[in-house]
């Protein structure tokens, strides 16, 4: 049995990949699911279409590959992080729709958290900042808001997870109510410096310790799915956070490693090893991975806008017909202008993190024209991805000294011209691997771990294949020049704070 099944339950479909002992890709299977929006600024799943469509999936990736399920080692999970969903523990119907992590009907619970004092400590125990995002407020607001729910909660009837802890608990028929440290640590009610569900955290959150899953290393012996669901059981040993997972499966293990994930917006995650680095700079310290009850801490940043950038050039102004485009008609922009894209279409993640503002051109002239705002969209994620680059080597002085490589992956990664600028603004190599498919990949890795198919870290590392690297060509005064005409812009921007 060297096969090994992931799934990839992400925001707007599910994914399942079967891969081989080598690691190569035997079969994909992919379906979208709808999205569901009943307020402004409120996003919600059906728990049911993640569940079906997440099976459907496995199936048609088995068929595919021409797999029984005799034939796979290990079933691993990476799902996307903070989505909440409060189920009944008797017949595993949810109470409320799944509230999505883009979701911010608790804006008001944080603000008043805010209010009253407690983020310093919930920072201090979590890594995280008081926001919507996260999962312990969505809890709060589903058992507030559901006729009966908090009473059925307080009286053991109803369970809280994250998606992969919902799909656990589905897979093994009800058995299992678990998940694993990088989950936990994105709810706000879990202490990333014991390992722990913290007591004045649940307390403060008001969610009652009965609905919480056990937390386990993210390789470990889950459970198993159902004989009925594949045709024979399959052993569930892998569990991890979408971007987590792409840190594991960019083989990003030693202190000092980075990975940036380029998709609608950007996730870069830092490894800074056992020690959880606590962020001046308002970034997150979040569990990298646990393997054999050792804790791995990343810091990480979030970028709200990335290739979302691109699709405005293409739905929003109609320069571009495809993604594939920009690249080009940004080389031949006019080098006399300097035209900046602040792309704060829903306000600026870290290492701003203000939701208010809104986005901007600068340097525009009459002669600019579509060339020029390909080059600004494009060279706009670069420049976000500096700001996170510098915030992390402020935060944590050893990233410096680490001789960082950037690896990175997602859909913008196929831009060349995008890829060289990052590495000439960052001034460091940009690498490029031939597995783009990380996060299936990291989870696979967990699996295949705890079930024998895969080797250790170390090991696993060196199958790790660079595609291509980019090494940067920029000179000084340009980098330093431009850098400087990027914060400006980003001040700028700042300074309006016009409100919604």
């Amino acid at each position: 049995m060297s096969f090994v099944l992931a799934i990839d339950q992400g925001t707007t479909s599910s994914r399942a990949m079967v891969f081989r002992g080598d690691i190569s890709i035997a079969a994909v299977a992919q379906q979208e699911f709808p999205q569901h929006f009943p307020a402004s600024g409120w996003v919600e799943h059906e728990p049911e279409d993640i569940w079906t469509s997440t099976v459907m999936v496995c199936r048609e990736a088995l068929e595919k590959a021409g797999l029984k399920a005799k034939d796979i080692a290990a079933i691993g999970i990476t799902n996307q992080r903070e989505t909440t969903v409060v189920w009944d523990r008797a017949t595993g119907q949810a109470v409320h729709r799944a509230i999505v992590w883009q979701d911010r009907r608790t804006a008001d619970i944080c603000a008043r958290l805010k209010a009253e004092g407690h983020e310093p400590a919930i920072s201090a125990k979590t890594g995280l900042i008081i926001d919507p995002y996260f999962s312990g407020t969505k809890v709060a607001w589903i058992l507030d808001h559901v006729p009966g729910a908090r009473e059925r909660a307080e009286r053991g009837e109803l369970l809280f997870g994250t998606v992969d802890c919902y799909l656990l608990w589905r897979l093994t028929g009800g058995r299992v109510h678990a998940t694993d440290a990088t989950n936990a640590s994105r709810t706000l009610l879990f202490n990333i410096h014991t390992g722990a569900w913290d007591d004045d955290l649940v307390n403060l959150l008001r969610v009652p310790r009965s609905m919480l899953p056990e937390v386990k290393d993210s390789s470990a012996r889950f459970g198993e799915s159902t004989a009925d669901l594949f045709g024979g059981p399959i052993a569930i040993s892998g569990i991890a956070g979408d971007q987590q997972a792409a840190t594991i499966g960019q083989a990003c293990f030693e202190p000092g490693m980075m990975k940036s994930t380029y998709g609608t917006g950007c996730f870069a995650l830092l490894n800074t090893g056992t020690t959880p680095v606590a962020s001046k700079n308002k970034l997150l310290t979040t569990i990298a991975y646990q393997l054999g009850g050792q804790r791995t801490y990343a810091l990480e940043g979030s970028i709200f806008v990335a290739g979302s950038a691109v699709q405005w050039l293409r739905d929003g102004l109609g320069i571009i017909k495809h993604a594939a485009e920009t690249g080009p008609l940004a080389d031949k922009s006019d080098s006399m202008q300097s035209v900046y894209l602040v792309p704060a279409f829903v306000g600026m993640g870290a290492p701003y993190w203000n939701p208010r503002v809104r986005g901007a051109l600068f340097g525009l002239t009459r002669n600019t024209g579509p060339a020029e705002l390909a080059h600004a969209t494009l060279e706009s994620v670069c420049y976000q991805t500096f700001d996170l680059w510098a915030a992390m080597r402020t935060d944590w002085p050893e990233a410096n000294a680490a001789n960082t490589v950037l690896r990175v992956d997602g859909g913008m990664t196929a831009s060349d011209w995008t890829m060289q600028r990052l590495a000439d603004l960052l001034n460091a190599p940009v690498d490029r691997p031939m597995i783009q498919e990380t996060t299936a990949l990291g989870a696979a890795y967990l699996a295949g771990l705890d079930a024998g198919v895969y080797p250790e870290p170390t090991k696993f590392a060196d199958n790790w294949r660079l595609e291509h690297r980019f090494r940067p060509a920029m000179s000084q005064a340009t980098r330093e020049r431009k850098l400087a005409g990027w914060a400006r812009a980003v001040k700028g921007v700042l300074a309006s704070d016009e409100g919604e």
